[in-house]
């Protein structure tokens, strides 16, 4: 196993950067999550990692090499694709041991590792089939079993969950989470569903646009957002935004009040964004008039959608309420579950 070291990267595609001088630390045997939404340069980012992609500018480290000019092959990292890339004319097994067949490793060691990595994932039984006479789950687990053999010091997914219904997702992401308890190997993860990120990552890298904008653990960038865009971009549903100014320790919200977080200084008029997650709204006698728009109940929660002056405010209620729409409520929070952002830049006001 290895850390992977990443200084200064940058990535053009002809006069086009798109990788904009990216740092990222990751330990040895941490599972680390790159998550963004389309086109924020997760993947890009990845595959220079894995040899796919030249490097533009800045090194990558792999263990105590640097890999910017090695070949895939030579980088001893696997990688498990979103479409599986199976061999469709070759068994599970064939498929799982190509690679160690192209590395000319003995027959008995490969059968060995082979057989190993079939019953970590729950394949034994599945040797001799096809990847056609498949489910999507067991095609995803041949494609990570065929990684496994290579026994790599880092391990890379590219959003391989993003084509399997909703019930098999959660499933096989519990799977991954295990498989890496159990193996301890450095894994790094794309995905664009912040839930996945949240639910396996020791390490959430946070891209937008070719850049990071937060490194952390996952309840740390739900708990104190860098700036707006991890604040909405990291939570489900989405927190709420407010355009506010400060009087004092009040802030004042579309003519409503509401009490500023204990312990920030506020100059009085000063601009700022007030952040709040759905779920820490509630029921108050005073606070921020809303008309109920929409009602969604869950069963274990209920999900409402309120207009608020020009535009609408998300609440989530553990209660269950007899909302209707039209229906006139009041929502109010904590101070302590506020966040303050500067209203021009973004950024998180400590």
């Amino acid at each position: 196993m290895a850390g992977v070291t990443i200084r200064d990267l940058r990535k053009n595609y002809g006069a086009l950067e798109v990788i904009h001088g990216v740092d990222v630390d990751i330990e040895d045997g941490e599972f680390v999550v790159l998550v963004g939404p389309s086109g924020c340069g997760k993947s890009t980012l990845l595959r220079m990692i894995a040899g796919l992609e030249a490097v533009t500018g800045g090194t990558i480290r792999i263990g105590e090499r640097v890999v910017n000019n090695l070949p895939p092959s030579e980088r001893d990292i696997a990688m498990v694709f979103q479409n599986y890339a199976l061999y469709p004319h070759k068994t599970v097994a064939a498929n799982m041991a190509f690679s160690l067949r192209m590395r000319r490793m003995g027959k008995t060691e490969i059968d060995t590792r082979v057989r190993h990595a079939a019953e970590i994932l729950g394949l034994t039984e599945y040797l001799g089939r096809y990847p056609r006479a498949l489910s999507g789950g067991q095609r995803q687990r041949v494609a990570m079993g065929r990684a496994i053999v290579r026994d790599p010091q880092v391990f890379l997914f590219d959003e391989p969950l993003s084509n399997l219904d909703a019930k098999l997702r959660v499933q096989m992401r519990a799977e991954i989470r295990e498989l890496h308890q159990r193996l301890r190997t450095t894994t790094i993860y794309v995905t664009h569903d912040q839930i996945e990120a949240m639910t396996m990552a020791d390490k959430i890298v946070v891209m937008q646009g070719g850049n990071i904008e937060q490194i952390g653990a996952p309840l740390d960038l739900y708990d104190r957002p860098a700036n707006t865009f991890v604040a909405g971009f990291i939570g489900s549903p989405s927190m709420n935004f407010f355009a506010a100014h400060a009087r004092g320790q009040v802030l004042e919200v579309n003519g409503a009040s509401l009490p500023a977080p204990g312990g920030v200084s506020l100059a009085d008029g000063r601009p700022l964004t007030v952040g709040i997650r759905p779920e820490h709204l509630e029921l108050r006698d005073s606070g921020l008039t809303c008309e109920v728009a929409v009602v969604e109940p869950t069963g274990s929660e209920t999900h409402v959608v309120a207009r608020h002056g020009d535009g609408e405010i998300t609440a989530v209620f553990r209660e269950r309420h007899a909302f209707a729409a039209g229906q006139t409520i009041t929502l109010g929070t904590a101070p302590g579950t506020i966040h303050l952002f500067d209203a021009e830049t973004g950024q998180r006001v400590a």
